[in-house]
């Protein structure tokens, strides 16, 4: 007898899960086959180096190629990577600059702030946090490097927020959000406002709501091309960040972020805030 949580589980024939499963892991093996001796393959060669048949290469360098992920050359239709590897591959490489780059600013920040000092990018619905330096007071908020929390509720995850362009953003805010506190703003409205006032000011500010007692104020870094790469922000507890501090932490907080922007190949400035 088959119980009402198996008649629910969608997507449940193995043959057909196995398939997606192995078409996937082809494709990836595929795109690892070039190197710097074989930037360019034929159809033949790649069946014979993944060891499936001519027809299964054909059908998944034509869904590459539909996605810029495979070039082919018109002269002899040997395929070569795209530049969407290249895209990505920038965008990891960014990720790894603005880590190494940053830590002697953050660290210089965290000690002129003395709290907790952050930097995050976002990954997927999430803010991703590559460094969280621990402030040197007793009272201090654990390290969460590493760890990753809800963009909307975050102070550099709304610096995040307000770098996507509009379509990137309506996505995003079609998706549905959990209340972390009672302070934690989930109206698609509000949530679109605080990203203007971001915009608008060049920081964003996080009163407990991701979690209570934590108060943080954030910017973001620009990349070469001018978009939000990540945010810088400094985190505390409440009791000693206090919000009539805002003021004089938010200059600080965008000058690091842009020291952070120009080693990034970010030369011109950010908008003038107001």
């Amino acid at each position: 007898m088959t119980s009402k949580s198996e008649k629910n589980e969608p997507n449940r024939n193995p043959r057909r899960d196995s398939a997606r499963l192995s078409s996937v892991t082809t494709a990836i093996h595929l795109l690892k086959t070039f190197n710097a001796q074989d930037k360019e393959l034929g159809i033949s060669e790649l069946a014979k180096r993944l060891g499936v048949a001519k027809s299964t290469v054909h059908r998944l360098a034509s869904a590459l190629l539909d996605e810029d992920m495979l070039l082919q050359n018109p002269e002899n239709g040997r395929y070569q990577l795209g530049v969407a590897l290249f895209s990505l591959g920038s965008m990891v490489r960014s990720r790894f600059e603005v880590a190494n780059a940053s830590k002697r600013i953050l660290n210089e920040l965290r000690e002129r702030t003395q709290e907790n000092v952050r930097l995050a990018v976002l990954q997927g619905d999430r803010a991703v946090y590559l460094h969280d330096f621990e402030s040197p007071q007793t009272l201090r908020l654990k390290s969460g490097t590493g760890k990753s929390r809800p963009a909307y509720c975050v102070a550099e995850g709304l610096c995040l927020l307000a770098g996507m362009r509009s379509a990137e953003l309506d996505r995003y805010l079609m998706q549905p959000r959990e209340k972390m506190t009672d302070k934690t703003m989930t109206d698609e409205e509000e949530l679109r406002e605080r990203i203007r006032l971001v915009q608008r000011r060049g920081f964003a500010v996080e009163d407990e709501e991701c979690e209570e007692g934590t108060r943080c104020l954030a910017a973001p870094i620009y990349q070469n091309d001018g978009r939000v790469l990540g945010a810088v922000g400094v985190a505390g507890p409440r009791l000693r960040m206090k919000k009539r501090q805002f003021p004089q932490l938010a200059p600080q907080v965008i000058e690091v972020t842009e020291q952070i922007s120009h080693t990034l190949g970010f030369a011109g400035r950010p908008k003038i805030y107001v």
